[in-house]
């Protein structure tokens, strides 16, 4: 599982660092070096850039994975150079920036839009598998999601809108329920797309979300 990044667009970098005029850059070696957005070679561009707008970098480092305990380690061995800094670029997901924002007492800006939880299918190419909704329905649906499967996002489906097995919103695509009815159809389970399931329960999900293992 990989959580899937890109890259802010340069000019809401620049405009979060606005008066922040030392930046200290970290970027993560697990899933942000895979996409090619916060590895060695980008946090190497992101601090060059930097320099030549007039930005003081006082340091930099990858992070193994920026999201778990590790994270404390670097920042206290990369200690001088956070704290010669007056803000933080974090070229991780979203978890990432949370990590290093519980451990330096400084403005922690994210480089990137953390996209999705996936997988990589191909080199380079991934693909959505969960939501983290909090009521899984993939013992009813073949193992296939139709949260992230459908390009509507359905829960319910098919809808209207499928043609040949095909999307209308990207008719390049497979609609999620014609997939989820041949895989039923192959394990003879049809019968439970005929099953009546409650509405979905919101409340599962309410955020902020924690967890206790009791």
């Amino acid at each position: 599982m990989k959580s899937i990044t890109r890259q802010k667009e340069y000019d809401e970098i620049a405009l979060q660092l606005n008066g922040l005029g030392k930046v200290c850059i970290i970027g993560c070696g697990a899933c942000a070096t895979t996409t090619r957005t916060g590895g060695i070679d980008e946090v190497a561009l992101m601090k060059e850039r930097l320099q030549n707008e007039g930005k003081l970098v006082t340091g930099w480092m990858v992070i193994p994975t920026a999201c778990d305990e590790i994270t404390a380690e670097t920042a206290e061995t990369h200690g001088e150079a956070i704290k010669n800094a007056d803000s933080i670029l974090v070229m991780s997901c979203a978890l990432g920036v949370h990590r290093v924002s519980l451990y330096a007492k400084k403005p922690v800006i994210p480089a990137l839009d953390t996209l999705f939880i996936g997988l990589e299918d191909l080199p380079g190419s991934f693909y959505e598998v969960c939501v983290q909704c909090g009521q899984c329905v993939l013992g009813y649906t073949s193992g296939i999601c139709p949260l992230t499967a459908c390009h509507k996002g359905l829960l319910n489906g098919p809808c209207g809108g499928t043609n040949k097995g095909k999307c209308e919103v990207d008719k390049e695509k497979d609609c999620a329920f014609t997939l989820i009815y041949e895989r039923l159809k192959e394990q003879d389970r049809l019968a439970l797309l005929k099953t009546y399931y409650p509405p979905r329960n919101n409340h599962v999900a309410l955020r902020p979300r924690s967890f206790k293992i009791l």
